[in-house]
């Protein structure tokens, strides 16, 4: 299947609803996880405007583990409460920072980073079975609609992750 371009609108609304859509398009069906995730890396990079990184660390033996992305490489393991990413794992809810140079612990992958937003992904039994990351040049780029709104996504793909990666 060929992606087509998608202008998105900029109501937050309207662009995680058809966010939503354009993500289950391209990960439904699967063939593993790491499919699905890097369909889904993919979508959030082209469907995002005003970012720098958009992707997934995955929980294994104890740690985030880098898994599929856009952008410039990235730190490839996290423990429980470092960084952005540690953070909403540790808190198990979504993180949203406005200025990250202002976070303690932040981890710099794109020095140009100035703002993220970290939202966990569950599975059935409410354990996080990994994290979506999305990083902005942009200061105060992220609210709670945008966390409201990949929370929604990543239920769309928490079941690729459940069966495959826990």
């Amino acid at each position: 299947m060929s992606y087509l371009d998608i202008d998105y609108p900029h109501d937050k609304q309207a662009f995680y609803q058809l966010l939503r859509e354009q993500v289950a398009v391209y990960t439904d069906p699967a063939p593993t996880a790491v499919s699905a995730l890097a369909n889904a890396a993919a979508v959030l990079g082209a469907a995002f405007c005003d970012i720098n990184w958009a992707g997934f660390y995955i929980v294994s033996r104890g740690k985030l583990v880098l898994g599929p992305f856009q952008g410039k490489p990235a730190v490839q393991t996290i423990d429980l409460g470092q960084g952005v990413c540690g953070a909403a794992w540790q808190n198990r809810k979504a993180v949203i920072v406005q200025d990250v140079h202002s976070f303690p612990g932040h981890i710099a992958c794109d020095l140009d980073s100035r703002s993220e937003i970290a939202v966990p992904v569950f599975d059935q039994d409410w354990q996080v079975l990994g994290i979506i990351d999305i990083d902005s040049p942009t200061p105060a780029r992220f609210n709670d609609q945008d966390a409201q709104g990949l929370e929604a996504v990543v239920s769309l793909i928490a079941r690729h992750m459940a069966i495959e990666l826990s």
